[in-house]
């Protein structure tokens, strides 16, 4: 049995918002089977929200989906968070799911001020299809995927999507090193707790980062 809290509202997963409510049911008019339906919602939020590594804001307000639709933009969590809210709003049991990775692509000044390629409490969506859970990460649009000559991110609604580990040139890309489980909301203090303690100097220089400069002056020589 499907624990009702993974289809129930929350402070940031705002399925009960009305622009949240509209694009969900404006993405998935006229198809009737679940699954498609899911994916339909993955792509929507994968593509028309731009990934932007310093959207990070720590608080109910800035991680709400509401507020992702909004802005335009958002990180892993916030995007995640979108996508739950979506499929919520769509009838769809979904949760939110985090793991520690290394990351081995990311923008020079991201990395220094960082002092670390790996990231704590990365977020994806945890959907429930057809009698099983899947994972799907909505994070990166292909427009950013193609200026880092990363493979996007397809999602079937049967298999779980993460990150791939190489790069389309064989680079690493993404090491799994510890998933933390699912969650019906974003355990917001933990998280803040963690990057305080890991990420000091990156939380105090948000305000001062161009995520999409910084990308455009890192891959206009790789563009092909």
């Amino acid at each position: 049995m499907i624990d009702p809290a993974y289809l129930a509202p929350t402070p940031t997963v705002d399925a009960d918002h009305p622009a949240v409510a509209a694009f969900a049911q404006r993405h998935v008019e006229g198809i009737n089977a679940e699954g498609d339906r899911a994916v339909a919602l993955y792509y929507a939020v994968r593509d028309q929200i731009r990934y932007d590594g310093y959207a990070i804001d720590l608080t109910v307000a800035g991680l709400s989906a509401s507020r992702v639709l909004a802005t335009g933009r958002g990180w892993c969590v916030s995007k995640a968070v979108l996508l739950a809210a979506c499929c919520r709003a769509a009838g769809i049991p979904a949760r939110l799911g985090y793991a520690d990775v290394k990351n081995h692509l990311s923008t020079e000044r991201m990395r220094r001020i960082m002092g670390t390629d790996e990231y704590y409490w990365h977020g994806y969506t945890d959907i429930h299809l057809a009698g099983q859970w899947v994972k799907a990460t909505p994070a990166f649009n292909v427009e950013l995927c193609q200026k880092f000559r990363l493979k996007p991110l397809e999602f079937d609604g049967t298999t779980d999507s993460i990150y791939h580990a190489f790069d389309e040139d064989g680079r690493q890309h993404m090491e799994y090193l510890r998933y933390r489980g699912e969650f019906a909301e974003v355990p917001i203090a933990t998280i803040r707790q963690d990057f305080a303690a890991r990420y000091p100097n990156f939380l105090q220089q948000l305000a001062d980062g161009d995520f999409a400069q910084e990308v455009e002056r890192e891959t206009a020589g790789a563009k092909r």
